[in-house]
Protein backbone atom coordinates (compact mmCIF):
# COMPACT_ATOMS: atom_id res chain seq x y z
CA UNK A 1 0.00 0.00 0.00
CA UNK A 2 1.47 3.21 -1.06
CA UNK A 3 0.54 6.12 0.81
CA UNK A 4 0.44 10.32 0.27
CA UNK A 5 2.80 11.33 3.22
CA UNK A 6 -0.48 13.68 4.51
CA UNK A 7 -2.82 10.95 4.19
CA UNK A 8 -3.54 9.42 7.32
CA UNK A 9 -6.19 6.24 7.02
CA UNK A 10 -7.71 4.91 10.59
CA UNK A 11 -6.61 1.56 9.59
CA UNK A 12 -3.88 -1.08 10.53
CA UNK A 13 -3.13 -1.37 6.36
CA UNK A 14 -2.09 2.31 6.28
CA UNK A 15 -0.32 1.64 10.04
CA UNK A 16 1.76 -1.27 8.31
CA UNK A 17 2.48 0.43 5.62
CA UNK A 18 4.24 3.19 7.00
CA UNK A 19 6.31 0.63 9.67
CA UNK A 20 7.78 -1.01 6.21
CA UNK A 21 8.72 2.35 4.82
CA UNK A 22 10.86 3.12 8.05
CA UNK A 23 14.70 3.84 7.24
CA UNK A 24 16.41 4.22 10.49
CA UNK A 25 19.71 5.80 8.92
CA UNK A 26 17.45 7.85 6.74
CA UNK A 27 15.64 9.19 9.53
CA UNK A 28 18.80 10.12 11.60
CA UNK A 29 20.11 12.03 8.68
CA UNK A 30 17.59 13.80 7.20
CA UNK A 31 14.83 14.13 9.81
CA UNK A 32 15.25 18.05 10.49
CA UNK A 33 14.19 18.66 6.61
CA UNK A 34 10.42 19.22 6.00
CA UNK A 35 10.75 16.50 3.09
CA UNK A 36 13.10 13.98 5.25
CA UNK A 37 12.25 10.47 6.02
CA UNK A 38 10.61 11.15 8.97
CA UNK A 39 7.98 7.80 10.03
CA UNK A 40 4.56 9.78 10.08
CA UNK A 41 3.49 7.24 13.08
CA UNK A 42 2.22 10.22 15.52
CA UNK A 43 -1.33 9.73 15.21
CA UNK A 44 -1.55 5.76 15.23
CA UNK A 45 1.15 6.11 18.25
CA UNK A 46 -1.10 8.51 20.08
CA UNK A 47 -3.99 6.83 19.85
CA UNK A 48 -2.41 3.33 20.50
CA UNK A 49 -2.69 2.09 17.61
CA UNK A 50 0.56 0.89 18.29
CA UNK A 51 2.59 1.47 21.13
CA UNK A 52 6.12 1.73 21.83
CA UNK A 53 7.41 -1.30 23.21
CA UNK A 54 5.70 -2.63 19.97
CA UNK A 55 7.75 -0.60 17.81
CA UNK A 56 10.69 -1.37 19.20
CA UNK A 57 9.85 -5.10 18.52
CA UNK A 58 8.97 -4.11 15.00
CA UNK A 59 12.58 -2.38 14.70
CA UNK A 60 15.15 -5.09 16.78
CA UNK A 61 18.01 -3.24 14.78
CA UNK A 62 17.24 0.16 16.33
CA UNK A 63 19.92 1.28 18.82
CA UNK A 64 19.67 3.67 21.71
CA UNK A 65 22.31 5.78 19.82
CA UNK A 66 19.47 6.35 16.90
CA UNK A 67 18.06 9.70 16.35
CA UNK A 68 14.56 7.80 16.17
CA UNK A 69 15.06 5.78 19.25
CA UNK A 70 15.80 9.30 20.74
CA UNK A 71 12.37 10.38 19.54
CA UNK A 72 10.50 7.84 21.45
CA UNK A 73 12.31 8.41 24.30
CA UNK A 74 11.08 12.48 24.20
CA UNK A 75 7.69 10.88 23.78
CA UNK A 76 8.02 8.73 26.86
CA UNK A 77 9.90 11.65 28.81
CA UNK A 78 7.05 13.84 28.03
CA UNK A 79 4.42 11.53 29.13
CA UNK A 80 6.92 10.71 32.42
CA UNK A 81 6.57 14.48 33.56
CA UNK A 82 3.08 14.27 32.63
CA UNK A 83 2.50 11.22 35.25
CA UNK A 84 4.28 13.01 37.92
CA UNK A 85 2.92 17.03 37.26
CA UNK A 86 -0.80 16.05 36.65
CA UNK A 87 -2.26 19.56 35.23
CA UNK A 88 0.89 21.17 36.15
CA UNK A 89 1.69 20.73 32.33
CA UNK A 90 -1.05 22.87 31.20
CA UNK A 91 0.48 25.94 33.52
CA UNK A 92 4.28 27.50 33.03
CA UNK A 93 6.21 24.69 34.73
CA UNK A 94 9.07 27.44 35.50
CA UNK A 95 9.13 30.74 34.97
CA UNK A 96 9.50 32.12 32.12
CA UNK A 97 11.55 34.81 30.33
CA UNK A 98 11.73 37.58 33.44
CA UNK A 99 9.04 40.69 32.51
CA UNK A 100 7.86 39.44 29.10
CA UNK A 101 3.90 40.48 29.00
CA UNK A 102 2.01 38.02 26.36
CA UNK A 103 -1.26 38.19 24.96
CA UNK A 104 -3.63 35.40 26.03
CA UNK A 105 -5.49 35.68 22.51
CA UNK A 106 -4.35 34.51 18.96
CA UNK A 107 -4.63 37.14 16.65
CA UNK A 108 -6.71 36.44 13.13
CA UNK A 109 -3.97 36.57 10.90
CA UNK A 110 -1.91 33.47 12.58
CA UNK A 111 -5.46 31.44 12.76
CA UNK A 112 -6.09 32.71 8.89
CA UNK A 113 -2.41 32.20 7.73
CA UNK A 114 -2.28 35.57 6.30
CA UNK A 115 0.59 36.54 8.52
CA UNK A 116 2.64 37.48 5.66
CA UNK A 117 5.53 35.64 6.68
CA UNK A 118 5.72 32.23 4.00
CA UNK A 119 6.76 29.73 6.79
CA UNK A 120 3.82 30.71 9.31
CA UNK A 121 1.18 30.57 6.69
CA UNK A 122 2.09 27.57 4.78
CA UNK A 123 2.63 25.97 8.37
CA UNK A 124 -1.01 26.93 9.46
CA UNK A 125 -2.50 25.78 5.84
CA UNK A 126 -0.56 22.57 5.89
CA UNK A 127 -1.98 21.90 9.67
CA UNK A 128 -5.76 22.84 8.50
CA UNK A 129 -5.51 20.67 6.19
CA UNK A 130 -4.21 17.67 6.79
CA UNK A 131 -4.14 16.93 10.73
CA UNK A 132 -0.31 17.22 10.75
CA UNK A 133 2.90 19.20 10.73
CA UNK A 134 6.57 18.38 10.50
CA UNK A 135 7.87 18.66 14.09
CA UNK A 136 10.27 21.43 13.00
CA UNK A 137 7.46 23.12 11.47
CA UNK A 138 5.52 22.98 14.79
CA UNK A 139 8.81 24.65 16.46
CA UNK A 140 8.94 27.63 14.24
CA UNK A 141 5.05 27.97 14.30
CA UNK A 142 5.42 28.45 18.41
CA UNK A 143 8.57 30.28 18.53
CA UNK A 144 7.00 32.87 16.41
CA UNK A 145 3.78 32.83 18.07
CA UNK A 146 5.46 33.57 21.31
CA UNK A 147 8.71 35.03 21.09
CA UNK A 148 8.08 37.61 17.97
CA UNK A 149 4.06 38.16 18.17
CA UNK A 150 4.20 37.86 22.34
CA UNK A 151 1.30 35.40 22.78
CA UNK A 152 1.03 33.52 25.70
CA UNK A 153 2.31 29.51 25.17
CA UNK A 154 -1.17 28.07 26.01
CA UNK A 155 -3.06 29.90 23.62
CA UNK A 156 -0.90 28.65 20.79
CA UNK A 157 -0.70 25.17 22.26
CA UNK A 158 -4.41 24.77 22.74
CA UNK A 159 -4.96 25.61 19.19
CA UNK A 160 -2.21 23.52 17.81
CA UNK A 161 -3.79 20.51 19.58
CA UNK A 162 -7.54 20.97 18.37
CA UNK A 163 -6.31 20.78 15.02
CA UNK A 164 -3.47 17.93 15.07
CA UNK A 165 -4.45 13.99 14.37
CA UNK A 166 -1.55 13.71 16.66
CA UNK A 167 -2.64 15.92 19.45
CA UNK A 168 -0.93 14.80 22.81
CA UNK A 169 -1.20 16.70 26.28
CA UNK A 170 2.16 15.98 26.79
CA UNK A 171 3.82 16.30 23.85
CA UNK A 172 2.47 19.11 22.46
CA UNK A 173 2.08 21.56 25.74
CA UNK A 174 5.10 20.74 27.29
CA UNK A 175 7.11 21.27 23.49
CA UNK A 176 5.30 24.39 23.31
CA UNK A 177 6.40 25.25 27.28
CA UNK A 178 10.40 24.09 25.54
CA UNK A 179 10.20 26.75 22.60
CA UNK A 180 8.82 29.09 25.71
CA UNK A 181 11.70 28.53 27.81
CA UNK A 182 9.14 27.41 30.64
CA UNK A 183 10.18 24.32 30.52
CA UNK A 184 13.72 24.79 29.47
CA UNK A 185 16.27 27.27 29.79
CA UNK A 186 16.66 29.54 26.85
CA UNK A 187 13.89 30.34 23.92
CA UNK A 188 14.03 28.66 20.70
CA UNK A 189 14.61 30.51 18.34
CA UNK A 190 14.59 30.28 14.13
CA UNK A 191 15.72 32.56 11.46
CA UNK A 192 15.30 32.80 7.84
CA UNK A 193 18.51 30.93 7.04
CA UNK A 194 17.28 27.73 9.23
CA UNK A 195 14.35 27.61 7.36
CA UNK A 196 16.13 27.94 3.73
CA UNK A 197 18.16 24.99 4.84
CA UNK A 198 15.30 23.11 5.82
CA UNK A 199 12.29 23.93 3.80
CA UNK A 200 11.55 24.39 0.19
CA UNK A 201 11.52 27.38 -1.79
CA UNK A 202 7.75 28.19 -1.63
CA UNK A 203 8.36 28.25 2.69
CA UNK A 204 11.04 30.56 2.81
CA UNK A 205 11.13 34.22 3.99
CA UNK A 206 14.07 36.33 3.31
CA UNK A 207 14.20 39.66 3.19
CA UNK A 208 11.74 39.78 6.60
CA UNK A 209 12.03 40.17 9.89
CA UNK A 210 13.32 36.47 10.21
CA UNK A 211 15.75 37.47 8.09
CA UNK A 212 18.24 38.66 10.74
CA UNK A 213 20.76 37.11 13.54
CA UNK A 214 19.76 34.91 16.47
CA UNK A 215 21.51 37.85 18.68
CA UNK A 216 19.12 40.39 17.43
CA UNK A 217 15.98 37.70 17.65
CA UNK A 218 16.72 36.83 21.03
CA UNK A 219 16.74 40.45 22.03
CA UNK A 220 13.37 40.54 20.30
CA UNK A 221 12.19 37.81 22.64
CA UNK A 222 13.17 39.37 25.62
CA UNK A 223 11.67 42.88 24.88
CA UNK A 224 7.93 43.66 26.12
CA UNK A 225 7.46 44.62 21.94
CA UNK A 226 6.03 42.61 19.25
CA UNK A 227 7.18 42.74 15.79
CA UNK A 228 5.78 45.01 12.81
CA UNK A 229 3.39 42.70 10.38
CA UNK A 230 1.63 43.54 7.46
CA UNK A 231 -0.90 40.74 7.04
CA UNK A 232 -2.24 39.32 3.84
CA UNK A 233 -5.53 40.08 2.58
CA UNK A 234 -6.29 36.39 1.62
CA UNK A 235 -6.15 33.44 3.90
CA UNK A 236 -7.69 30.14 5.00
CA UNK A 237 -10.61 29.69 6.93
CA UNK A 238 -10.06 28.26 10.18
CA UNK A 239 -12.19 24.64 10.60
CA UNK A 240 -14.49 24.74 12.92
CA UNK A 241 -13.94 22.23 16.45
CA UNK A 242 -16.27 20.57 17.92
CA UNK A 243 -16.97 19.14 21.76
CA UNK A 244 -18.27 15.61 20.35
CA UNK A 245 -18.54 13.44 16.88
CA UNK A 246 -21.29 15.24 14.78
CA UNK A 247 -23.00 11.89 13.09
CA UNK A 248 -22.97 9.45 16.24
CA UNK A 249 -25.44 8.45 18.90
CA UNK A 250 -24.93 6.66 21.71
CA UNK A 251 -25.21 3.17 21.38
CA UNK A 252 -27.08 0.65 23.07
CA UNK A 253 -24.81 -1.32 25.52
CA UNK A 254 -25.85 -4.63 25.63
CA UNK A 255 -25.47 -6.77 28.73
CA UNK A 256 -22.27 -8.86 29.08
CA UNK A 257 -20.31 -10.93 31.41
CA UNK A 258 -16.86 -9.66 30.71
CA UNK A 259 -16.44 -5.84 29.09
CA UNK A 260 -13.33 -3.83 27.47
CA UNK A 261 -13.50 -0.07 27.67
CA UNK A 262 -11.72 0.88 24.36
CA UNK A 263 -10.79 4.85 24.57
CA UNK A 264 -9.27 7.02 22.25
CA UNK A 265 -6.02 6.37 23.35
CA UNK A 266 -5.71 2.62 22.75
CA UNK A 267 -7.29 1.81 19.79
CA UNK A 268 -5.45 -1.44 18.46
CA UNK A 269 -7.19 -4.17 17.13
CA UNK A 270 -6.86 -6.87 19.80
CA UNK A 271 -8.63 -10.28 20.33
CA UNK A 272 -11.07 -9.95 23.48
CA UNK A 273 -13.26 -12.73 25.13
CA UNK A 274 -16.35 -10.59 25.55
CA UNK A 275 -17.57 -7.43 24.51
CA UNK A 276 -15.51 -4.26 23.51
CA UNK A 277 -17.12 -0.89 23.66
CA UNK A 278 -16.05 2.28 23.13
CA UNK A 279 -16.34 4.86 24.89
CA UNK A 280 -15.69 8.82 24.39
CA UNK A 281 -15.79 10.85 27.75
CA UNK A 282 -17.61 13.89 26.88
CA UNK A 283 -16.76 16.09 29.65
CA UNK A 284 -12.55 15.68 28.40
CA UNK A 285 -13.76 16.75 24.40
CA UNK A 286 -15.54 19.96 26.06
CA UNK A 287 -12.44 21.23 27.55
CA UNK A 288 -10.10 19.64 24.77
CA UNK A 289 -11.68 20.73 21.37
CA UNK A 290 -11.10 18.68 18.44
CA UNK A 291 -11.40 19.33 14.40
CA UNK A 292 -13.89 17.37 12.72
CA UNK A 293 -11.15 15.23 11.08
CA UNK A 294 -9.50 13.97 14.42
CA UNK A 295 -13.17 13.17 15.30
CA UNK A 296 -13.83 10.79 11.75
CA UNK A 297 -10.55 9.55 12.58
CA UNK A 298 -10.74 8.31 15.88
CA UNK A 299 -14.40 7.53 15.57
CA UNK A 300 -14.12 5.57 12.27
CA UNK A 301 -11.52 3.16 13.53
CA UNK A 302 -13.59 2.87 16.86
CA UNK A 303 -16.63 1.36 15.08
CA UNK A 304 -13.94 -0.40 13.41
CA UNK A 305 -12.92 -2.26 16.24
CA UNK A 306 -15.33 -2.35 18.78
CA UNK A 307 -19.18 -3.98 19.52
CA UNK A 308 -20.32 -0.55 20.61
CA UNK A 309 -20.34 2.78 21.67
CA UNK A 310 -20.69 4.86 24.31
CA UNK A 311 -20.94 8.73 24.12
CA UNK A 312 -21.27 10.51 27.38
CA UNK A 313 -20.57 11.06 30.84
CA UNK A 314 -18.50 7.97 31.99
CA UNK A 315 -19.89 8.87 35.49
CA UNK A 316 -23.06 7.03 33.66
CA UNK A 317 -21.69 4.00 32.80
CA UNK A 318 -21.26 2.88 36.74
CA UNK A 319 -24.78 1.74 36.61
CA UNK A 320 -24.72 0.01 33.75
CA UNK A 321 -21.67 -1.96 34.55
CA UNK A 322 -22.62 -2.30 37.94
CA UNK A 323 -23.64 -5.83 37.62
CA UNK A 324 -20.71 -6.98 35.35
CA UNK A 325 -18.25 -9.46 37.00
CA UNK A 326 -15.38 -7.96 34.59
CA UNK A 327 -14.67 -4.68 33.21
CA UNK A 328 -10.54 -3.95 32.02
CA UNK A 329 -8.82 -1.63 30.18
CA UNK A 330 -5.91 0.43 29.66
CA UNK A 331 -4.92 3.47 32.14
CA UNK A 332 -4.45 6.88 30.28
CA UNK A 333 -3.24 10.58 31.89
CA UNK A 334 -5.97 12.44 30.12
CA UNK A 335 -8.32 14.62 32.51
CA UNK A 336 -11.56 12.89 33.22
CA UNK A 337 -10.64 9.56 31.49
CA UNK A 338 -8.18 9.24 34.36
CA UNK A 339 -10.13 9.60 37.06
CA UNK A 340 -13.02 7.58 36.19
CA UNK A 341 -11.93 4.57 34.30
CA UNK A 342 -10.49 2.96 37.94
CA UNK A 343 -13.47 3.50 39.03
CA UNK A 344 -15.48 1.56 36.23
CA UNK A 345 -12.36 -1.10 36.22
CA UNK A 346 -12.19 -4.13 37.93
CA UNK A 347 -9.07 -4.86 35.55
CA UNK A 348 -6.95 -1.31 34.85
CA UNK A 349 -3.23 -1.81 33.01
CA UNK A 350 -0.63 0.23 32.98
CA UNK A 351 -0.26 2.42 29.58
CA UNK A 352 2.43 0.72 28.18
CA UNK A 353 6.10 1.72 28.54
CA UNK A 354 9.26 1.09 26.98
CA UNK A 355 11.72 2.96 29.10
CA UNK A 356 11.44 3.42 33.07
CA UNK A 357 9.12 5.94 34.81
CA UNK A 358 11.44 7.70 37.66
CA UNK A 359 9.72 8.04 40.91
CA UNK A 360 10.73 12.00 40.80
CA UNK A 361 10.43 14.30 38.02
CA UNK A 362 12.98 14.48 35.36
CA UNK A 363 13.38 18.35 34.66
CA UNK A 364 15.11 17.62 31.16
CA UNK A 365 15.40 15.01 28.36
CA UNK A 366 19.15 14.28 29.22
CA UNK A 367 18.68 13.63 33.26
CA UNK A 368 15.39 11.62 31.66
CA UNK A 369 17.85 9.58 29.23
CA UNK A 370 20.87 9.13 31.78
CA UNK A 371 18.42 7.44 34.26
CA UNK A 372 16.78 4.81 31.89
CA UNK A 373 20.55 4.51 30.52
CA UNK A 374 22.27 4.04 33.44
CA UNK A 375 19.54 2.00 35.18
CA UNK A 376 19.50 -0.28 32.28
CA UNK A 377 22.75 -0.63 30.34
CA UNK A 378 22.83 -3.04 28.56
CA UNK A 379 19.97 -1.52 26.07
CA UNK A 380 18.56 1.30 27.82
CA UNK A 381 14.89 0.50 28.52
CA UNK A 382 12.07 -0.77 31.00
CA UNK A 383 10.42 -4.08 30.14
Amino acid sequence: MRLKPEHFEPTDTALHARLSAIDVAAYGKTRNHLNGRVTRLSPYITHGFITIPELFERLPKLKLSDKLAFEFGWREFFHHVWSREDERILSDMRPGLPGVRYADELPDDIREGRTGLAVIDRAVHQLYATGYLHNHARMWLASYVIHLRKIHWRMGADWMFAHLLDGDLASNHLSWQWVAATFSSKPYLFNAENVAHYAAADWHCAGSVLDTSYEHLDQIARRNQTINTVPSLVGVEEPGLLTRPSALITSTIPKAKRVQLVHPWMLSQRSFDGLRIGVIHLPFHARFLWSARRWQFVTDRMMAITDALFIGDLNELKDMLSETPYVESVATLNPGYDGLLPQLCTQLADAPRQFANPAKTCRSFSAFWSHCTEAHPQRGWHR
